[in-house]
């Protein structure tokens, strides 16, 4: 599977390396993709401020979701509410389904922002609590994946959500 949606696995690092840019945090190694386990990763130095975790292990689902709806967002419109579309209209969805699908993080990710944030010092209590929905719903998300919760999510992203957009702002002008 991680083969035929490479392009996610690629926005999913792209999006760990961008945070800890953002965030000033220097970056040892970075593999986009590899057909090895792990497919992807990006190494980093420790974090100096436990925020800056957060962020760095949560950059893909933000990453990946807008870019794959800015992607896809184009091509659904005359697929699925005109049942015309090009052949790079159907390319443009299967890169924003691609690139959706990688949106959550791995649970690798919330392992290390879990270590960071609840074991390391002087961590406010605020983000101590916001991390425990975040880790359970990055778990939830990985088991889910079992039953191709990760497909059901790109397409949603990717075919859904722009289909809501268009009948939303025809309802409002």
């Amino acid at each position: 599977m991680a083969l035929i949606t490479f392009p996610g696995v690629v926005v999913h690092e792209f999006a760990h390396q961008l945070f800890c840019r953002l965030c000033g945090v220097a970056i040892f190694d970075v593999k986009y993709f590899q057909m090895a386990d792990p497919v992807g990763y990006v190494q980093h130095e420790p974090v100096k401020k436990p925020f800056h975790q957060l962020l760095i292990s949560v950059g893909p689902f933000i990453v990946n979701n807008i870019l794959a709806l800015a992607i896809a967002f184009p091509a659904a419109i005359p697929v699925f509410m005109f049942n015309d579309g090009s052949l790079f209209d159907f390319l443009l969805l299967y890169l924003g389904l691609s690139i959706a699908m990688h949106a959550f993080p791995s649970t690798t990710d919330a392992k290390v922002m879990w270590e960071t944030i609840w074991h390391g010092k002087n961590v406010p209590l605020w983000l101590k609590i916001i991390t425990v929905p975040i880790t359970g719903l990055i778990y939830a998300g990985a088991m889910g994946a079992v039953m191709w919760l990760d497909l059901v999510w790109g397409m949603g992203v990717a075919f859904g959500l722009p289909i809501l957009i268009v009948k939303f702002l025809s309802q409002v002008m």
